[in-house]
């Protein structure tokens, strides 16, 4: 719910729902550490009192609704710092105190019913995790506004607090922990430091495997909150089935099959061209599934006592926050590729391997014993291929390669009939091409040549000095559409966008209008305009963000809707390039056409050889019929889909609506 609130706010890419991921750790192992720290105490009635004092103190974040208006990006900066600082102060606290519920009720158990271990209490947490996760985007978000869905959760939040309210009333007059554990014949020892950091190591993994597959899948599958919802279930249910029942993880079993994924995930990695995408993304979900089961069953394997089953999570949780720091924060600034993805792979392995090293394996390797050295073996070669990839991962043939906060662009230079071209790459989606060659190079071409939509419209804009709003410059290709007079301006969220454009393609430099590029969220920037007095200066506003398969339903709301109606002059034309591999988006811009009362018409053009263009669907929205008429634009417009209009709003937005089957 918190990612949905945010993603349109910072650009709608990965490294949002990565930093919300990151968050979510970070403030578990803060909720781990307070129940360590509280079940640590050995007066169990302080216990309660200070859990209940906090419990209602929580409430008063109720209900969860952050401001857009307080935290939606301005700027083109790195917005994770942002975003950490929103989730804390608009849902730390509750989230805090509910991670704490796990440990902590478990803690409390154990002192109730000594004899019965907890640890399938933790395999069920993860399961009620596991179900919502996989019940929200389609059971919760297509028929709930957001804002009802806040309200819910922060009833929902009241009726928890009020059970773990009555769970520490039950426990408070429980005897101590040291008055149990001075009945014990033979007491647990205390786990030891290298037992600590196995544990650390192993979460840490798990934690990296699991975001930088989210990464992977993003630049090689599709941009999906779909998908990434697929890894994190995977996630959490590798940790139900480990701590489920001793019978599921087969470590034998396990072993040579990580051995085997991580060579193979490697190899997808570098060249995954090849292959279909459906068969990419279950390679990818398998590799992570072995990978995460080998981690979390070693964890299951080497859990201690339950009298330190606090330290035990605590460990778990800060491997984890220490993996999604890993990818969220380091990893973008010292790798230009995703060299994070081999690095897990390879400590997973190389985790797993010591695991069967600590429990006496290597005097049976020695010995010849098939049956622990196989795995070991496999384990090893996991590992080492893993380092390998890592070392000798490149720019998979670019010429150029920026990694930021909004991914991974590449510029890749290739030849076609009409000669060599270079194109900009964000993983799958192309942002543009050009000829190398004079005059080619000043054509028009992928989504934007002489049949799209787009050109039509621009061509029929005969007047001077025409001013063009774009969002979403990419390689610049709108520009070779000015006229001398004309002003262009183009709004990205992304910083390194303008740099390549510039440096490494001639659209901008060679254009004959003036070229304008503003940074930061375009809606942001127009608002923001608008309210410095800029209102109705363009006579066309091209909305060109959409190609991607996570796009920033925030641009297609109506409450966008009315900024596009107060910046385009009167009779002007609203654009919208709406390709999409996955999402079927006609229906939403027809439902923003019928909120604005406008009329609007579909262009689709076909692939064309001759002259580097894309096939492209483009939706033209404007007041002026007469506009479309005179273009002859009615007249060469397609049809519909047979779905009905659909209205989004800021409050109400589901990509479930949109998707083709």
């Amino acid at each position: 719910m918190m990612g949905r609130y945010i993603l349109p706010w910072f650009g709608g890419g990965p490294a949002v729902w990565t930093g919300c991921l990151l968050f979510f750790q970070t403030c578990l192992l803060a909720g781990y550490a307070y129940a360590h720290w509280l079940g640590s105490s050995s007066n169990v009635r302080w216990q309660v009192r200070v859990h209940v004092a906090l419990l209602a103190a929580s409430l008063l974040f109720l209900p969860i609704a952050p401001r857009a208006d307080l935290w939606k990006m301005g700027s083109a900066s790195d917005p994770l710092i942002r975003i950490l600082i929103l989730l804390t102060l608009t849902v730390g606290g509750p989230y805090a105190l509910l991670s704490s519920t796990a440990p902590l009720l478990q803690r409390w158990f154990t002192l109730g019913e000594s004899k019965k271990s907890p640890w399938r209490l933790y395999a069920l947490s993860n399961f009620g995790s596991f179900l919502a996760l996989l019940s929200y985007p389609f059971a919760i978000e297509p028929f709930l506004r957001l804002r009802t869905q806040g309200w819910i959760w922060s009833a929902a939040y009241v009726l928890f607090a009020a059970a773990c309210v009555f769970a520490a009333w039950r426990v408070r007059a429980t005897p101590s922990p040291e008055a149990l554990a001075g009945g014990e014949v033979n007491p647990a020892a205390r786990p030891g430091v290298v037992t600590v950091l196995f544990w650390l190591g192993l979460s840490a993994c798990g934690s990296i495997v699991l975001v930088a597959t989210t990464n992977q899948i993003s630049e090689d599958i599709a941009v999906s909150p779909f998908l990434w919802v697929a890894a994190l279930a995977i996630y959490l249910l590798t940790f139900v089935l480990a701590f489920e029942s001793d019978r599921i993880y087969r470590r034998t079993l396990f072993a040579i099959a990580a051995g085997i994924a991580a060579p193979v995930a490697c190899m997808l990695q570098a060249a995954s061209i090849g292959l279909s995408l459906r068969l990419q993304l279950a390679l990818y979900l398998l590799a992570e599934f072995v990978i995460c089961m080998l981690c979390n069953g070693e964890l299951a394997r080497s859990r201690p006592s339950p009298r330190y089953l606090t330290a035990f999570y605590l460990t778990i949780a800060a491997g984890g926050a220490l993996g999604g720091a890993f990818v969220a924060l380091l990893a973008p600034r010292v790798f230009t590729e995703f060299s994070e993805y081999p690095i897990g792979l390879a400590g997973a392995c190389l985790a797993g391997f010591l695991g069967w090293l600590r429990t006496g394996a290597l005097s049976q390797w020695t010995s010849r014993n098939l049956a622990v050295r196989l795995p070991l073996m496999a384990l090893l070669i996991g590992g080492l291929t893993a380092i390998v990839a890592t070392a000798t991962g490149g720019k998979q043939g670019a010429v150029a390669s920026v990694r930021n906060f909004y991914g991974i662009l590449r510029v890749k230079e290739r030849t076609d009939h009409n000669g060599p071209f270079r194109e900009l790459l964000h993983g799958r989606i192309r942002h543009g091409m050009e000829y190398l060659e004079t005059p080619k190079r000043d054509w028009p071409t992928s989504y934007y040549g002489p049949h799209s939509g787009v050109a039509i419209a621009l061509n029929a804009l005969d007047q001077p000095r025409r001013r063009i709003a774009v969002v979403g410059l990419g390689t610049g290709t709108l520009a070779a559409w000015g006229r001398a007079g004309d002003t262009f301006r183009f709004y990205d969220i992304n910083p390194d966008v303008e740099p390549i454009a510039r440096s490494w393609f001639w659209f901008l430099r060679d254009s004959q209008a003036r070229i304008e590029v503003v940074l930061g969220d375009a809606r942001v920037q127009l608002g923001r305009e608008l309210a410095s007095g800029q209102s109705q200066d363009f006579d066309l506003i091209a909305v060109d963000a959409f190609s991607g398969d996570s796009i920033p339903m925030h641009l297609l709301t109506a409450e966008c809707a009315d900024i596009y109606r107060r910046r385009l002059a009167p009779g002007g034309v609203l654009a919208l390039h709406i390709s999409n591999r996955v999402l079927n988006l006609d229906p939403v811009a027809r439902g923003m056409a019928l909120y604005l009362g406008w009329t609007a018409v579909q262009i689709i053009s076909a692939d064309d050889t001759e002259t580097g263009e894309s096939s492209s669907r483009w939706v033209l929205i404007t007041p002026n019929a007469g506009f479309l008429e005179r273009a002859g634009l009615s007249q060469q417009s397609s049809a519909w889909s047979n779905r009905p209009p659909i209205t989004w709003t800021d409050d109400f937005a589901s990509l479930w609506q949109v998707l083709k089957f």
